[in-house]
């Protein structure tokens, strides 16, 4: 499992300018059964990301592929968790 933080960096102020393919990389982050929850980091410091269903190689390929990314809107960084215990809702992220 992991938690993607993307923290607001030098060109937050162009966030308008490549929201609808950043928007378009979330749903397919979640059409690919990737992202679990995406929502903002308060207060208005960027967003967060659960992910599980993938490698760190490859989620660190994909978070590369954020215009958000690309553009230095924001800055990554990727932490890896090793779910220990869950609720029952979320024992699938248990391995």
């Amino acid at each position: 499992m992991f938690i993607v933080l993307l923290k607001f960096s030098d060109n937050k102020s162009q966030a308008g300018q490549f929201m609808d393919g950043h928007n378009a990389w979330i749903k397919n982050g979640f059409d690919d059964g990737v992202f679990l929850v995406v929502g903002s980091l308060q207060p208005k410091l960027g967003g967060a990301i659960m992910a599980h269903n993938t490698s760190l190689e490859d989620l660190e390929a994909r978070v590369k592929d954020d215009p958000f990314v690309a553009e230095n809107v924001v800055s990554a960084e990727v932490l890896e968790m090793s779910p220990a215990k869950a609720d029952e809702r979320l024992a699938f992220l248990l391995g």
